[in-house]
C-alpha cells in the first residue's frame, strides 16, 4: 500500500476492523465506515496493511459502540448498507443501498430493519422504544440532500413508505406514495410544479393512504372517480383538469369522515408514522401469509420500511414511469423487456390501472434518459451478475432508478440465462446451477398444447403472453371458487378482470389465470410467473362480469363451469378442451443439466412400473429404477385383476397356483419390457404389497361374487364368506408386503420366478440386467430370512433351467419405525435399503394417509406443523430414523447400498437431506426425475 494512502478505521462492537475496500478485516458484516452515523478515526500504524494483503490493523482504544443499528441511510455515492445485507434491511433495502454505493440515481431514502419490525411484533406492535427517533434523525440527511423538508409548503418533501422482505414476495405487503401531502403542501407544490399535478398527487395519496393505512375500502374512493369522468363525459383519469381534481381531493376528504368518522390526518409526520405501522402490519396480513405458506418462506424476521423521497413520473409529457427486466424473463432472451407509461406513476403500471406501451416509446420520446437506463442495465447486470428486475421513473427528463431486484423468471428463462451468462463468462457453471429452481424444471417438464395450428378457430381472444405454458380449465370467478374446484379434483382457470394480492390463494390453486387487465408486469403476470402458473393478462377483448358470473367476448358468452384453455407463450384465450402433450428435455436444458450431472454425488433413479414409464425415467435421465410397485402391473387389464382374485380366493396352494400361474407369463413380459427400456441400469422390484381390500373394493362386491362365482365353481356365500375372513380393521397395517410372501410363499416364488426369467431371456437376446429384489414391509430379520432363502432358491432353479446365470440383489424396504432401529441386524441379510419413506412417514406420525386431509390444513394452519410430512421430510423425526438406520446397516454391512423410493425423492429439501446422511440415491416418479437431479447438484455445490 503506498504511504499516502489512509486507511479508516472504526471500532465497532467486539473489534470490527474495516478498509476502505469494504472488505473484511475481522468480523461477520462490511460497511463504509464514513458512511457510519459515528466518529471516524483514521490511524495507519505501521504495521497496518489493506486488506488486499491480508492483515489486520492493530486495534486503538475507543470504547466500542453498543447500540445496535436500525436505521440505515442511503443517496447517490453514500450508504449505510450493502446488497449482502438482505436478512437484515429486506431486498429492496440492500439493493437500493447497492445501487447508491454504485454510484447511480437513487432517490436518497432511509431503510428501517427487519430485526425492527421482529421487535414491533413481539412487543405489540408498537413501534420500539427510540426507533421512531431515529428514524426522523436519517430522515434531516435526506431533507439536507434534497433541499426540501416534509411538511414545508414553500420546499415540499414527499415521500414514498414501501416493504421489503429478505425473499421476493411481490404485491403482498403494503406501499403508500406521496406521503407529506395536505391543503397547506398541496398548494405550495402546485405553485411550484402546476395545479394539475399538485391535485392529482394528493387524490392518489388519499385514495392508498385511506385503503393500506386507515382501513378504508378503496371501492368507496373509485365509486367518486368513476362518478365524477362520468359526469364530466371522459374515459381517462388523465382527461381531468385541475378543477376536476381539487373537487375530487374535497369529495375523498368527505369518505374518511363517512368511513372512520374522523378526518384524514393532515400532519405529515403522523403519516409517515402511521405508514411506517402500517407496513409492518402488512408482515402480518392474511394474504402475506398465504404467500409465505405456499412458497414454503419460513425463517425470516419480518419486513424492513423503505423511506424514500417521492420523485415523480406524473409532471406532463418529459416525465413518465417504467419497469423492466434486463433479459426477457419468460424466453430468456438477452433484450431488455419491459413496459413504459407517460406522465404515470408507478401503481400505474404494475396494479393494471393503464395499460402501458413497450420501451420504444421511452426510447422516442426521452433518448437521452433511454440512453442513460441502458447504461445502468449493464452495469446493474455486470455487478449483480444475474439478470434484474428495475423500477425507474423520469422526471422532466432526469432519470431516477426507484429499485431494483434479482428478477423472477420462468423455467425456460431460468435455463436459456443461465447457460447463456456461462457463454457469456458473466458465471461459471457452478454458480449457473444455482440459477435455476427445481420449480424451473417441473414448469417444462409441464404439458403443452399437441398441436396449436389445430385450434387456430377456436381462439376467441388474445392478451398478452404474461407466463408461458398451456392450461386447460373450467372458468371461475373468485379465488375462494377456484380453491374450492382444486380441492374437488377439478381443474380450474381464474378470469378477472384484475387480480390483487387479496387472490393468491386462487391464483395458486388455478391451472391458469387470465384477466381484462394489466400488463406484462402486472400482478398477474408476475405472481404468475413466479410460479410457473400459465397466465393471459391485459385481454381488453374480455368483459368480465363478476356478479353474473359470464365473461363476455363480443357476441359470445362463457359461463361459469365452462372449459377454456389457455396459451400463456401466446396470449391466446381458446374455447374448449384443448389437447396437450408432454415436454422433452433438450437444447439449453440438455447442456445445462449436464453440468448438474458433474457434480452431484446422489444418483437419481425413477419409480417406474410399466415399460413406458421406465423409457419416459430413462429419457430424464434416470439412473435405474428405485422402484418397481408390481401390484400396479396387475391392475393393467381385467384378465390380470381376475387372475389376482382367483389367487385371494384359494384355499390351498395348489388352488392358488393354478391363478399365479395365469399371472406369472404377463408378470414375465413387463419385467422383459422394462428390463429392455433401462438397459443394463438397475432394475428395484418391489414384491406385491398392497392391502387385498384393493382387489376386493366394496363398491363392485356383488359384480365381483357372480364373477368368481363363474369362474371358481364356488357359491355366492362361500366367496363372502371368504372375503369377510379376509378383511381388515386397518388394511394399511395388516395383511400386506412380507406378511403375504410369508404365508403364501407361492406368491413369492411365483414373482422371483418371472423376474429370473425374465432376466434371463433379455440377457440370452444380448441385453444387460441388473435386477434388485426388494421384499417390504419387513419389521423383522427373520421375515426378511424367510424371503430371500425363498428367492435365491427360485434362482438357483431357473438358473440351472435355462443354463444362464444373472447377477442379482436381495434387499428390503426400510417403512417399518422397527425396521430403522434394529437395521444393524436386518443388514446382515440384505443387499441394499431403499426406505419407504411414505410409509415410514405413516407409521412413525400415526398418521394415516387416507385420513390425514381431515385436519392436516389445520394443523399446518396453526403452526403445529410447518409442512405436510408427506409432502417434505420430517427431518426431525423420519429422518433421524433414516440416519440411524443408515448408519447401523452400514456399520453392519459396509458395502450395504442405501437409497429412498418415496415421494420424498423428488422434494428439494429432502434430497439434500438425503445427501447429507450419506445415501447413495434417491427414486422418484419419472417427470419430477430432472428436478431431484439438480436438487442433489445444489446441494452439492
Amino acid at each position: 500500500m503506498s504511504s499516502r494512502m489512509k486507511i479508516k478505521a472504526i471500532t465497532v462492537p467486539d473489534q470490527y476492523w474495516w478498509c476502505k475496500h469494504r472488505r473484511m478485516l475481522k468480523g461477520q458484516i462490511s460497511f463504509h465506515p464514513q458512511d457510519l452515523n459515528m466518529p471516524t478515526l483514521i490511524k495507519r500504524p505501521s504495521q497496518a496493511k489493506c486488506c488486499r494483503a491480508q492483515a489486520v490493523l492493530t486495534p486503538v482504544s475507543d470504547p466500542p459502540s453498543t447500540t445496535k443499528k436500525r436505521v440505515f441511510s442511503f443517496g447517490k455515492g453514500r450508504s449505510d448498507g450493502h446488497k449482502g445485507m438482505k436478512g437484515l434491511l429486506g431486498g429492496k433495502g440492500a439493493n437500493l443501498a447497492e445501487m447508491a454505493c454504485i454510484g447511480l440515481s437513487v432517490p436518497p431514502g432511509l431503510t428501517i430493519s427487519t430485526e425492527a419490525c421482529q421487535e414491533y411484533q413481539q412487543i405489540g406492535k408498537r413501534l420500539p422504544e427510540g426507533l421512531w427517533e431515529e428514524a426522523l434523525e436519517a430522515l434531516k440527511m435526506v431533507e439536507k440532500e434534497m433541499g426540501a423538508t416534509l411538511g414545508d409548503p414553500s420546499k415540499p418533501l414527499l415521500l414514498s413508505v414501501r416493504s421489503g422482505a429478505a425473499i421476493s414476495m411481490p404485491g403482498m405487503m403494503d406501499t403508500v406514495l406521496n406521503i407529506g401531502l395536505n391543503d397547506d403542501v398541496v398548494a405550495g407544490l402546485a405553485a411550484k410544479s402546476g395545479e394539475r399535478f399538485a391535485y392529482d398527487s394528493y387524490r392518489r395519496f388519499l385514495d392508498m393512504f385511506g385503503d393500506v393505512v386507515m382501513g378504508i375500502p378503496r371501492l368507496l374512493f373509485e365509486e367518486k372517480l368513476e362518478k365524477m369522468k362520468e359526469a364530466k363525459g371522459f374515459k381517462l383519469d388523465t382527461e381531468l383538469k385541475a378543477s376536476d381534481l381539487k373537487e375530487l381531493v374535497e369529495q375523498y376528504k368527505k369518505v374518511y369522515l363517512e368511513a372512520k368518522g374522523e378526518a384524514f390526518p393532515s400532519d405529515p409526520k403522523q403519516q409517515l408514522f402511521l405508514a411506517v405501522k402500517a407496513v409492518f402490519d402488512s408482515w402480518d396480513s392474511p394474504r402475506a401469509i398465504k404467500y409465505r405458506s405456499i412458497n414454503q418462506i419460513t425463517g425470516l424476521k419480518g419486513t424492513a420500511v423503505n423511506i424514500q423521497c417521492m420523485v415523480f413520473g406524473n409532471m406532463g409529457e418529459t416525465s413518465g414511469t417504467g419497469v423492466l427486466f434486463t433479459r426477457n424473463p419468460s424466453t430468456g432472451e438477452k433484450k431488455l423487456y419491459g413496459e413504459f407509461l407517460v406522465n404515470a406513476q408507478g401503481e400505474d403500471v404494475v396494479a393494471g390501472i393503464r395499460t402501458p406501451q413497450d420501451l420504444d416509446t421511452m426510447k422516442r420520446c426521452m433518448p437521452e434518459a433511454y440512453k442513460e437506463l441502458v447504461e445502468n442495465c449493464e452495469i446493474l447486470e455486470r455487478h449483480y451478475k444475474d439478470m434484474m428486475d428495475i423500477e425507474f421513473t423520469v422526471q422532466e427528463n432526469r432519470l431516477w432508478m426507484l429499485q431494483c431486484r434479482t428478477g423472477k423468471r420462468t423455467g425456460k428463462g431460468a435455463v436459456k440465462m443461465a447457460v447463456d451468462m456461462v457463454n457469456e463468462g458473466l458465471i461459471d457453471t457452478r454458480t449457473a446451477i444455482t440459477r435455476v429452481e427445481p420449480q424451473h424444471l417441473d414448469q417444462l417438464l409441464h404439458p403443452q398444447f399437441e398441436n396449436p395450428s389445430a385450434y387456430k378457430d377456436k381462439v376467441v381472444a388474445t392478451g398478452l403472453p404474461a407466463s408461458p405454458g398451456a392450461a386447460v380449465g373450467q372458468v371461475v370467478f373468485s379465488a375462494d371458487d377456484a380453491e374450492g374446484g382444486h380441492a374437488q379434483g377439478k381443474s380450474v382457470i381464474l378470469v378477472r378482470t384484475e387480480t390483487s394480492p387479496e387472490d393468491v390463494g386462487g391464483m395458486h390453486a388455478a391451472a391458469g389465470i387470465l384477466t381484462a387487465r394489466g400488463g406484462m408486469t402486472s400482478h398477474a403476470a408476475v405472481v404468475a410467473r413466479g410460479w410457473g402458473k400459465c397466465c393471459v393478462a391485459g385481454c381488453s377483448d374480455i368483459r368480465v362480469n363478476d356478479k353474473e358470473k359470464t365473461v363476455t367476448i363480443g357476441g359470445l358468452v362463457i359461463k361459469e363451469g365452462d372449459w377454456i384453455s389457455l396459451n400463456g407463450s401466446t396470449g391466446e384465450v381458446i374455447l374448449g378442451k384443448q389437447p396437450l402433450s408432454p415436454p422433452a428435455l433438450s437444447g439449453d436444458l440438455e447442456t445445462f443439466m449436464s453440468w448438474a450431472d458433474k457434480v452431484r454425488r446422489l444418483k437419481v433413479m425413477a419409480n417406474a412400473d410399466t415399460p413406458a414409464d421406465a423409457l419416459t425415467a430413462r429419457n430424464n435421465g434416470a439412473q435405474g429404477i428405485g422402484l418397481c410397485r408390481t401390484e400396479h402391473m396387475f391392475f393393467a387389464s381385467d384378465e390380470r385383476i381376475k387372475a389376482v382374485r382367483k389367487m385371494i380366493m384359494a384355499v390351498t396352494p395348489e388352488q392358488r397356483k393354478v391363478a399365479l400361474d395365469l399371472l406369472l407369463p404377463y408378470q414375465r413380459s413387463d419385467f422383459e419390457g422394462i428390463f429392455r427400456a433401462m438397459d443394463g441400469l438397475p432394475v428395484t422390484i418391489r414384491l406385491l404389497d398392497p392391502p387385498l381390500h384393493e382387489f376386493l373394493p366394496e363398491g363392485e362386491l356383488d359384480y365381483i361374487v357372480n364373477e368368481l362365482a363363474a369362474e371358481t365353481g364356488m357359491t355366492g356365500d362361500e366367496i363372502i364368506s371368504r372375503i369377510e375372513k379376509l378383511s381388515e380393521v386397518n388394511p394399511m397395517l395388516g395383511f400386506r408386503g412380507c406378511r403375504l410372501g410369508i404365508s403364501y410363499p407361492e406368491l413369492t416364488e411365483m414373482q422371483a420366478r418371472a423376474i429370473f426369467q425374465a432376466a434371463v431371456s433379455v440377457t440370452n437376446h444380448g441385453g444387460k440386467v441388473l435386477p434388485e429384489i426388494m421384499v417390504p414391509l419387513v419389521g423383522t430379520p427373520q421375515e426378511l430370512r424367510h424371503q430371500v432363502e425363498l428367492i435365491r432358491n427360485v434362482a438357483k432353479q431357473v438358473f440351472a433351467e435355462t443354463s444362464t446365470t444373472v447377477t442379482y440383489k436381495v434387499g428390503t424396504m426400510i417403512e417399518v419405525p422397527r425396521a430403522a432401529l434394529i437395521a444393524d441386524e436386518i443388514a446382515k441379510e440384505a443387499d441394499f435399503f431403499s426406505f419407504g419413506t411414505n410409509d415410514l412417514t405413516q407409521m412413525t406420525f400415526g398418521y394415516s394417509r387416507d385420513d390425514v386431509a381431515k385436519f392436516l390444513p389445520i394443523y399446518i394452519s396453526k403452526g403445529i406443523l410447518q409442512n405436510d410430512p408427506f409432502e417434505f421430510l420430517d427431518q426431525q423425526g423420519v429422518g433421524q430414523l433414516v440416519k440411524v438406520a443408515t448408519e447401523k446397516g452400514r456399520g453392519a454391512k459396509p458395502s450395504l447400498k442405501v437409497g429412498i423410493c418415496g415421494e420424498h425423492g423428488g422434494e428439494p429439501s429432502s434430497v439434500a437431506f438425503f445427501h447429507e446422511v450419506g445415501l447413495d440415491y434417491v427414486s422418484c416418479s419419472p417427470f419430477r426425475v430432472p428436478i431431484a437431479r439438480l436438487a442433489a447438484a445444489q446441494v452439492a455445490v
